[in-house]
């Protein structure tokens, strides 16, 4: 055989050793790509992504879309070959399998903290849309989960609110963790609260909850098993009184991303000036209660969603704005946002046509 030949022949064979070790190789890796992005102000799967009752709406158009981001399953096994292609393509992301999905924590868990963080997400969306609007949203101390096998479990439930502990009135998540620590293990606390479900029927009925409302439980405490307080297996939070029913529609989405694009949908359907003007908006962010925009994941993979569906502005986090703009998709304005009324004043200049005076995001 001529030595040309054979090398020809080594190489080949050597190349195709090669591709199908990366293919058996596995690596720890998960791959992240660009999701689908839904515009918060039409429907999804044929229901209106907001449904607003009890108040008055008004006609939109252009886009508010939200933006998500694929990623591959817990049980995926990333063979060397298809990291190698993740790392090379323009649109996807190859990111440390646990950064996902925790070793401390299973696919179900992880799945749970992802609806749990979605749902709060949507709380505090609903709430900063409505303060934009100045109308008020009370608020009040509940309890935002149950221990499975606490002192509280079968007694308490998340969505109560708790109006005192031991008769004392609590304003704040930190008053009932401060009340309990008083005793010692053992010892007996009395809750007053309005069970989740009264509290729902009276929203329902359209009146205040009041005294009559009110129910006192008693819980037995625990001990803590890292210090030794005493604990009733219940983790306080902050519930909402909302004037009128806001229900977001979106299945199979996690996590809490969407809170400002939510927030711009209500706002724009509660106001007759029409927010965008016409124009295709996207976004990504956290907000809290007081409208505040927080960083988010996988930017990269929501800009690009964002562009081929046809967005030409970005509402972009600040601490998202240098990562993003290091690969900013062609024709896509990034539009720095630190704030929901950052977020509003956007847009007037987007409706406005003075897209030149928008805060744009740089590479740092």
């Amino acid at each position: 055989m001529p030595r040309r030949t054979a090398t020809m022949l080594a190489s080949t064979l050597l190349l195709i050793g090669l591709l199908c070790a990366g293919l058996l190789i596995q690596v720890p890796y998960a791959e992240m790509s660009p999701g689908p992005t839904v515009n918060t102000l039409g429907e999804h799967d044929g229901e209106p992504v907001l449904n607003i009752k009890d108040r008055k709406t008004y006609e939109t158009s252009g886009h508010l879309n939200m933006t998500t981001v694929r990623v591959t399953g817990a049980d995926y096994r990333m063979n060397l070959v298809a990291a190698v292609g993740g790392w090379l393509q323009h649109d996807s992301a190859v990111v440390p399998h646990s950064t996902l999905y925790p070793e401390d924590k299973s696919a179900k868990e992880v799945d749970q903290e992802n609806a749990e963080e979605f749902s709060a997400s949507q709380e505090s969306a609903k709430v900063a849309a409505l303060e934009e609007l100045g109308i008020d949203v009370p608020s009040h101390v509940i309890v935002g989960s149950v221990v499975k096998g606490g002192a509280s479990q079968g007694k308490l439930h998340a969505g109560d609110i708790i109006r005192a502990v031991d008769g004392k009135r609590v304003t704040e998540p930190k008053d009932v963790a401060a009340a309990v620590t008083k005793h010692k293990p053992g010892d007996k606390v009395r809750f007053t609260v309005i069970p989740a479900a009264d509290a729902k029927a009276a929203q329902k009925a359209k009146r205040k909850v009041s005294a009559r409302d009110e129910k006192q439980i008693v819980v037995g405490t625990k001990k803590a098993g890292d210090d030794g307080r005493a604990i009733v297996g219940i983790q306080p939070a902050v519930g909402h009184t909302f004037p009128f029913d806001i229900d977001i529609k979106l299945a199979d989405v996690g996590g809490p991303s969407a809170g400002l694009m939510f927030s711009l949908g209500i706002v724009d359907k509660l106001t007759r000036e029409d927010l965008t003007g016409g124009s295709f908006v996207a976004g990504t962010g956290t907000i809290d209660d007081k409208g505040k925009v927080g960083a988010i994941g996988g930017i990269q993979m929501k800009t690009v969603a964002a562009r081929a569906k046809g967005a030409k502005y970005f509402l972009t986090p600040k601490d998202n704005c240098a990562s993003a703009a290091k690969d900013r998709p062609e024709g896509l304005t990034l539009v720095k946002t630190g704030t929901m009324s950052e977020a509003m004043d956007a847009l007037k200049k987007i409706r406005d046509d003075d897209t030149a005076a928008l805060p744009k995001c740089k590479a740092s």
